[in-house]
């Protein structure tokens, strides 16, 4: 206890005491701070609050319920409506074009009218799918469900015709413009299968009608080709594989 009582007094003495709390510590004391009072002494009649400078408090001029927009459009059309409006119709974007169908339509039903090329080089398969679609019909209607064959027909044709025709012209032809036209010139088969309906092809009436039907598509098809790619004198040499494929429709037809 002595060597504890030792090392107290040769502690690090210090001047600080308690009474100096009263007074501001650390050389902060200012009289005319309003922090610096005791409790109960300040003036709370005053604000302390942080008060903005004059420059900066505006009142709101504006409405409440009726901002103002940030941006003002130069028109008061929307921005989508002119590109709508410049936009072609839908069967135009499509390739459909009905005028050009009925047309094409015409040239077939009347082989001995003159086929306009400008409008037989299109590819248009809107006419050949329903013509397809329309002859198949017939042919349930009779008990033949031969769908397939006659789009399996129809495939192996147009590209054995789209090789030939490239061979022999020379200008060239297109798959699609291939099939346009032999589509276009199934018309007649459709009657064929159409009077299938009514009574057998299978006699002589029907041998003679197939026949005819067969010159009928075969003509057709083989005026087109020769108006659209400028291939004068060539007719019969067209002609003549045309009426090999809708021979092939023709067998269907009978049997």
């Amino acid at each position: 206890m002595a060597g504890f009582d030792n090392f107290n007094t040769d502690f690090y003495q210090s001047s600080y005491s308690v009474d100096d709390q009263n007074q501001g510590g650390y050389g902060y004391s200012n009289a005319d701070d309003p922090y610096s009072k005791p409790y109960g002494q300040y003036d709370y009649s005053q604000p302390m609050g942080y008060s903005a400078p004059p420059g900066m408090m505006q009142p709101y001029a504006g409405q409440i319920f009726q901002p103002t927009p940030a941006f003002t459009p130069a028109s008061t059309q929307s921005m989508y409506s002119s590109s709508f409006e410049d936009e072609p119709p839908l069967l135009e974007e499509l390739g459909i074009n009905f005028d050009h169908i009925w047309q094409k339509t015409l040239t077939v039903l009347h082989p001995l009218k003159a086929a306009d090329g400008s409008i037989m080089n299109e590819t248009d398969l809107a006419g050949p799918m329903v013509f397809c679609l329309a002859f198949g019909a017939t042919l349930l209607l009779t008990g033949k469900i031969q769908f397939g064959y006659v789009y399996g027909i129809s495939a192996i044709g147009c590209l054995g015709m789209y090789c030939l025709l490239n061979l022999m012209s020379m200008t060239g032809v297109s798959f699609g413009c291939v099939a346009s036209v032999l589509g276009y010139c199934l018309l007649p088969m459709i009657i064929l299968s159409s009077f299938g309906v009514l009574f057998s092809l299978q006699g002589m009436l029907g041998i003679i009608l197939t026949a005819a039907i067969i010159g009928w598509c075969s003509f057709s098809a083989s005026k087109i080709f020769i108006s659209a790619l400028a291939m004068d004198g060539q007719q019969l040499l067209v002609a003549y594989p045309c009426a090999l494929l809708y021979g092939v429709f023709a067998l269907i037809s009978v049997f």
